[in-house]
């Protein structure tokens, strides 16, 4: 069973805007994993599904942007689950600068 991390991210860039600096950031979505890379991302629509790996394990995830915001879901496995906290300040802190 996985432990889903789930936060929203503000922006004021607008839907598009937002999308383009994903896309151009997308290499640094897996810092938010301690010793991760991204391993595949695809879009669908306005939402990037993406795997991250890190320490043997995959980290499925997705964000979807919004006009105001980007909603991010990273779910973790198990083994991952214990660093839930460490992974969600992170996130809190790093994830808008994606957006900047």
């Amino acid at each position: 069973m996985t432990a889903p991390i789930e936060l929203d991210l503000p922006h004021k860039l607008g839907r598009a805007a937002a999308r383009a600096r994903i896309e151009h950031g997308i290499g640094r979505l897996a810092s938010f994993i301690p010793g991760g890379t991204v391993s595949e991302h695809r879009w669908d629509g306005d939402t990037l599904s993406f795997s991250v790996e890190a320490m043997g394990q995959r980290v499925a995830s997705r964000l979807t942007v919004f006009d105001d915001k980007v909603h991010a879901v990273f779910d973790l496995p198990p083994m991952l689950s214990m660093l839930a906290g460490p992974i969600r300040a992170m996130l809190a802190k790093e994830g808008p600068k994606l957006l900047e």
